[in-house]
């Protein structure tokens, strides 16, 4: 299972809200200008949790969003199908994020699992760097 532990503290952008996708549904996204979908990628997709919350979204009009992830590849290819789904939804997509997470699926399992310690420091680095530019971006 992937754990990204990105903190409020760690982004430092102020103002941002950050919501377990368990709480999710007491959140009116319209309130937002930007919104972050975040998973780790389970066979090329995002958790069913979030594809669920996605699937069950109103449209929205004017609204930009962003998609990060972790999988065992660390590719943004993975978010393709997270930011389609968006799409459909009348978002935005302003930028994605990935990088490489834990993974003990299956037959990796046997050997202890891929990628341990990640998302390292370095990574949380990369995604705080994404952050700040996306901040930039929506304040400009």
């Amino acid at each position: 299972m992937d754990k990204f532990n990105l903190r409020p503290r760690d982004v430092n952008l102020y103002g941002e809200d950050i919501c377990p996708n368990s709480y999710v549904f007491n959140y009116n996204l319209e309130q937002y200008d930007l919104v972050g979908f975040g998973s780790g990628v389970y066979g090329g997709r995002p958790h069913k949790s979030i594809d669920k919350f996605v699937f069950g979204l109103p449209r929205f009009r004017g609204r930009k969003a962003f998609v990060f992830s972790t999988s065992w590849r660390g590719k943004l290819s993975y978010n393709k199908y997270l930011k389609n789904k968006l799409t459909d939804k009348g978002f935005d997509v302003a930028g994605d994020f990935s990088c490489k997470g834990f993974n003990c699926f299956g037959p990796f399992k046997l050997i202890g699992g891929l990628n341990k310690g990640r998302p390292n420091k370095e990574d949380i680095e990369k995604a705080v760097d994404f952050a700040r530019k996306l901040k930039s971006q929506a304040t400009q």
